[in-house]
């Protein structure tokens, strides 16, 4: 089953408050300028970006069933509940929209995370969720500023941004976040 890109974006819309679909058009939008500063492909960016928050805002059962059902990464189980929406917006984004694009998948994964070796799609997504329009939190503006020039500067903004938050707050800092900032720190180092 495929969804035209209006049919998409009516689905999606409807399983969200307002608020956060104004997030989800500002992600959609800031996701495609990256993709064509960058060399990405602008509208399977926006496919992503359209589906990464689709399990937002489901019952917190519904998305510890999915993943206990179909095998996805339980060792998110172990970690914040806000993370998991990312897993299972991946499968949702498969199962029921029909995505079969692997790197249009991953970005929805771990757009919250990011992983080691973070493809285009990967940053785009990610950092897109760091900078749209919308965002509002101390530090933004210095990770939109760092966007313009570097996808990989504007990402470690971002992730330093989420763990020092986590740090302050004394909350569990995810592992995969502190390898996705290593990971990129280390591929900035060896261009250097």
């Amino acid at each position: 089953m495929e969804f035209s890109r209006e049919a998409l974006i009516e689905s999606v819309s409807s399983q969200m408050p307002e608020k956060r679909w104004k997030h989800t058009l500002g992600v959609m939008k800031t996701s495609v300028e990256l993709a064509e500063r960058y060399g990405g492909d602008p509208e399977r960016a926006e496919t992503a970006a359209t589906l990464h928050d689709v399990a937002k805002y489901w019952p917190v059962e519904r998305m510890r069933e999915i993943i206990e059902d179909n095998d996805l990464s339980a060792e998110l189980l172990r970690y914040d509940k806000q993370l998991w929406h990312a897993e299972v917006g991946a499968f949702v984004a498969e199962k029921e929209y029909g995505i079969t694009d692997r790197e249009i998948l991953d970005a929805i994964r771990f757009h919250t995370s990011g992983r080691e070796g973070m493809t285009l799609m990967d940053k785009i997504v990610c950092l897109a969720d760091y900078i749209e329009p919308g965002r509002d939190f101390p530090g933004v503006d210095r990770i939109r500023k760092l966007a313009k020039s570097s996808l990989e500067e504007g990402l470690i903004a971002g992730f330093d941004s989420t763990i020092s938050l986590l740090l302050e707050k004394r909350k569990i800092v995810f592992p995969l976040t502190l390898l996705s900032r290593n990971d990129l720190v280390r591929a900035l180092e060896e261009k250097e």
